[in-house]
């Protein structure tokens, strides 16, 4: 593009960023806004100390999230939720939003690709400031020369490459839709992993950006009960039958881990969770509306369940098992844990008498205590004899390269066991934790 005619060049830029119409979000991005009273001011004559705030506000808000003008603006195009990206996510026909999207993408490019020369060069003419000081103002945009290279070959790295690279944005235009079809729009493009959460009367999900990492690599013991949950998530994945799964056991044996580690591995076939707090069950049916449509397979994750009584996340939670009026879609399913088999704690009270207050009350019992059942798939975790929690500290002695007599570590790992938390996986990474951090200490003071 040519940016020797600086003249005009930034009341262009304004025009462009005034005409966006699908990607008009980005207008309510910190950096954009910051650059568009930038490109504003030049269009008059700012004085110094106005060009030089909002010059060095956008160059702190790039270097706060690591990034220049034209990464910014690629990101957030990447990421946008828009009618275009919805349509290509969800399968839909695009093509009468074609012309809107060209038209974006070229106004989009010519901010993105603006020299800070440029912008140094009308701020010398307008605000007459000394040059050696604009020379040291800081960059705002690569060179053609100093393209980052991506941290990984993954589809939004690839994407970012090809706009970062490519003469023309509208030529991307093709793999701009496809990366919003394989990959997602919005945050479903961004994020593997959400949480459900609430603010006053209306629920959000909330991209989670540091999940935890836990990849089924790093779990020993409990291999069948493990391959269980492992084949029905590859047979929703690939669009086969699957079912609800409860994972039930005692407390510390993987269950949550197990679901964790789902999504480290399959996200990239366009696998997602969402771990809904049992308080927000209730709000099934707006989650699913969010879901339904869209590409990507999701796991809907509900961590330690259990139900008081009859309450209203009892029996939301019960229609979306059993299909309401309102059905699960095919691309979600729910996996939940519990440290209980039935879900429901059952009290004396609730045993039928000829006192009480309900007629029917045994029916309501078994109502609540048939829950699991609504399950397809139920597996249980047991807590680990001595054996297989001692293989399991083997096991992972081995991963971190901790070389010491079996005997030795497998009597200090029963120790801790009985000091601590009994014996169970979460109990043996804990003892690993410590006995690393031991050894690492003894190690450096007798250095």
């Amino acid at each position: 593009m040519d940016f020797n005619n600086t003249g005009d060049i930034f009341y262009r830029m304004r025009l462009a960023l005034s005409s966006l119409s699908i990607y008009r979000n980005l207008l309510d991005d910190n950096a954009i806004k910051t650059f568009t009273a930038l490109a504003e001011s030049l269009c008059s004559r700012p004085d110094p100390i106005t060009f030089l705030n909002l010059y060095n506000e956008l160059f702190f808000s790039l270097a706060s999230s690591n990034t220049t003008l034209a990464g910014r603006v690629i990101d957030l195009i990447i990421y946008d939720d828009n009618p275009f990206s919805r349509r290509c996510a969800t399968g839909q026909d695009w093509k009468a939003l074609e012309g809107a999207v060209r038209n974006d993408l070229r106004a989009l490019q010519l901010v993105a690709q603006v020299p800070s020369s440029a912008i140094k060069e009308r701020a010398a003419a307008l605000c007459k400031l000394d040059k050696a000081l604009l020379d040291e103002l800081p960059e705002l945009t690569y060179s053609n020369n100093n393209l980052p290279e991506g941290t990984t070959s993954g589809p939004q790295e690839k994407l970012k490459q090809a706009l970062l690279s490519g003469s023309s944005w509208e030529e991307c235009l093709d793999e701009l839709a496809r990366f919003y079809r394989e990959v997602g729009a919005g945050i479903f493009a961004h994020y593997r992993a959400f949480i459900w959460e609430r603010r006053g009367e209306s629920g959000r999900l909330k991209g989670i950006a540091f999940p935890d990492p836990v990849r089924l690599s790093d779990l020993y013991g409990y291999e069948e009960e493990r391959a269980q949950v492992l084949e029905n998530t590859l047979q929703f994945l690939k669009g086969y039958p699957a079912n609800n799964v409860l994972l039930y056991g005692d407390r510390g044996t993987g269950k949550s881990s197990t679901v964790k580690a789902l999504v480290n591995e399959y996200h990239s076939q366009g696998l997602r969770i969402i771990e809904v707090p049992k308080e927000y069950l209730g709000d099934f049916p707006e989650i699913i509306r969010i879901l339904r449509g869209r590409r990507q397979k999701f796991i809907i994750f509900v961590d330690d369940l259990t139900f008081a009584d009859s309450t209203e996340n009892y029996t939301a939670l019960k229609a979306v098992l059993e299909g309401g009026l309102e059905s699960r879609p095919d691309n979600a399913l729910i996996y939940a844990t519990s440290n209980r088999r039935h879900l429901v704690k059952e009290e004396f009270s609730d045993r039928p008498d000829l006192e009480g207050e309900e007629i029917r009350k045994n029916d309501t019992v078994q109502e609540k205590l048939s829950l699991a059942d609504r399950f397809g798939i139920t597996v249980i975790f047991t807590a680990p004899d001595q054996e297989k929690y001692l293989k399991i500290i083997s096991a992972l002695a081995q991963q971190r390269g901790i070389l010491v007599p079996q005997d030795l570590l497998h009597r200090e790992a029963l120790r801790w066991a009985e000091r601590h938390n009994g014996r169970s996986p979460r109990t043996a990474h804990q003892f690993i934790d410590w006995f690393e951090g031991h050894l690492a200490l003894q190690k450096q003071a007798s250095s």
